[in-house]
Formats: structure tokens, C-alpha cells, sequence
């Protein structure tokens, strides 16, 4: 009889080892190397008890860290397996930061929010595997 071989998928990863304090360093590597500057986990944010629909937040965990200029930032990371993924990825990240503003605080005071995004399909342009995206607004 074959053993049929079982895969740790990068969900799991998240759900399960990623979210351990002893993992932190897996982590935080990881984070660093992606974002260029050193990442220190100062908390992991509790993102599962407050879903508003079925998949909300299914997918994620959202990390509070501080990088190498002493800024307090999130960082949400998610895995996604669908093709309306940006607009997912604007709900996310707006949903993120109204989460963690205090209500009488101004939008000055919004907490910068880093989205890194698993996709599981082909983004379907360029030949690279990791991604960056910014919001700019140039004058016309």
C-alpha cells in the first residue's frame, strides 16, 4: 500500500506555525528579505473572531511589527485563490486600517498597512513570481 505524501500548504503555514512566537524569526526573515529592511513581530493582531462574511479574514493574519526606523506598522499576509483578488486586496487593507484607528482619532493617525498577498494562479502578466505594487498620483 502507498502512503499517500501529505503537503504543508502556506495557509496552514500561516494558520498554524507562522502564528507561534517561537516561529517569529521564520517570520520575520521572511518579511525582511521581502521588504528590504529588518522586521521585528511585536504582536500577532487577533483577525479571526471578527468576520463579517463567510471568508472574511478566512484567509489571513495580520502581524503589528516595527521596521528599522522604529515606524509601527501592519502587516497583513493573505493567501488567495481568486481572480478578483485586487479588488479583495483594496477591501483588506482599508478594512485593516479602520480596524486598528482608534474611533476619535484623526485619518492623520492611520497606521500604515503593508498587504503581502499569496496568490495560488498565474497573475497572468510578466514572467516574475513576486510582485510590488504602490498607489502614486501624479498631476495630469
Amino acid at each position: 500500500m502507498v502512503t499517500k505524501r501529505k503537503l504543508i500548504t502556506f495557509d496552514w503555514a500561516i494558520k498554524r506555525l507562522l502564528r507561534s512566537k517561537a516561529n517569529f524569526g521564520i517570520l520575520e526573515g521572511f518579511l525582511s528579505e521581502l521588504l528590504k529592511e529588518d522586521i521585528t513581530i511585536l504582536d500577532v493582531l487577533e483577525s479571526e473572531s471578527n468576520k463579517e462574511t463567510k471568508i472574511d479574514k478566512f484567509n489571513r493574519v495580520d502581524l503589528k511589527v516595527r521596521n528599522q526606523k522604529q515606524e509601527i506598522v501592519i502587516i497583513e499576509i493573505q493567501y488567495d485563490r481568486e481572480y478578483d483578488y485586487l479588488q479583495r486586496i483594496f477591501y483588506a487593507v482599508s478594512k485593516t486600517a479602520l480596524e486598528h484607528m482608534a474611533d476619535n482619532s484623526s485619518y492623520a493617525s492611520i497606521t500604515k498597512v503593508i498587504s503581502i498577498n499569496i496568490l495560488y494562479f498565474d497573475l497572468g502578466s510578466g514572467t516574475d513570481y513576486i510582485y510590488k505594487g504602490t498607489t502614486r498620483f501624479i498631476g495630469l
